[in-house]
């Protein structure tokens, strides 16, 4: 659904953003890379089968070389236990065994811990995505707009709601 409305994340609830990825090196080493692609499928399966891990969504983006999740978790503690699991284990120690024979294929991540009031975020013509997607979302009302809170005087106006003016 897309909300036609200025959306924002609610508000009020402390996160971790967890970046993840995988960078291809070496194109023609399909059999170095393709198994490090195929590992993560599972584990987003096991993440969305089970809530009481402690995550909450991602958002994936692919380009040329690299693929990047960005995964929203409600504490390190749950994002550390995953990690810890036998899901993660195998792929890990799968990874790092190809990983010491080539550099065809890279991993990455990187981890943010977010204390509540401190992310903002401004939805329009959008489906739930990113943290509104993980948190939900609300309407931006006078109270919750960020520009007037932070003393601008922005104000975003929907094209459907702008008055027309005559040429």
């Amino acid at each position: 659904m897309i909300h036609s409305n200025r959306v924002m994340a609610k508000p009020g609830q402390d996160l971790v953003v967890f970046v993840i990825g995988m960078r291809i090196n070496k194109w023609t080493a399909v059999h170095r890379w393709l198994p490090v692609f195929k590992a993560m499928p599972p584990m987003i399966r096991e993440l969305y089968a089970n809530k009481n891990l402690g995550f909450l969504s991602l958002q994936g983006s692919f380009n040329l070389r690299t693929i990047t999740l960005i995964q929203y978790w409600e504490s390190v503690d749950q994002l550390t236990s995953y990690a810890k699991g036998p899901q993660h284990l195998k792929a890990w120690n799968s990874f790092y065994k190809q990983a010491s024979k080539t550099n065809a294929v890279g991993i990455y991540h990187e981890t943010y811990v977010i204390p509540a009031g401190n992310y903002e975020s401004v939805y329009v013509n959008m489906p739930s995505f990113g943290l509104a997607k993980a948190l939900g979302c609300e309407t931006i009302t006078k109270h919750t707009q960020t520009a007037k809170r932070n003393g601008t005087d922005e104000t975003y106006v929907h094209p459907n709601k702008r008055k027309k003016t005559n040429p």
